[in-house]
């Protein structure tokens, strides 16, 4: 009985990876955010904006988060705006702590 589900559930396995048939890839990523989160809108969002942007742009929205963070102009001023940051937090704790107060 056991050997009879398994034989079944190879042969529709097969068939889906094996006709070409994987648009239901595509909805493994909105169907993990429902599982998760509950959120219906929030999958459906989620599947919207990227098929909107594999549409205009052939690619997914990983892909090309990535081509825009590698890019050389946008490295620098990737880099220049996390040093304005570290520099801007490094005086705020330099002001918490109080440094005049512990030389003295």
């Amino acid at each position: 009985m056991i050997f009879r589900y398994i034989r079944i559930s190879a042969i529709l396995i097969s068939f889906i990876f094996l006709t070409g048939f994987l648009p239901f890839l595509s909805f493994l990523a909105p169907g993990y955010t429902v599982a998760s989160s509950g959120s219906i809108y929030k999958a459906g969002a989620q599947y919207l904006v990227n098929k909107s942007i594999k549409e205009s742009t052939g690619k997914n929205s990983l892909d090309l988060i990535r081509e825009k963070i590698e890019k050389e102009d946008n490295r620098a001023y990737l880099n220049q705006k996390i040093r304005k940051l570290v520099e801007r937090r490094i005086e705020l704790a330099r002001k918490k702590l109080n440094l005049s107060n512990i030389n003295q």
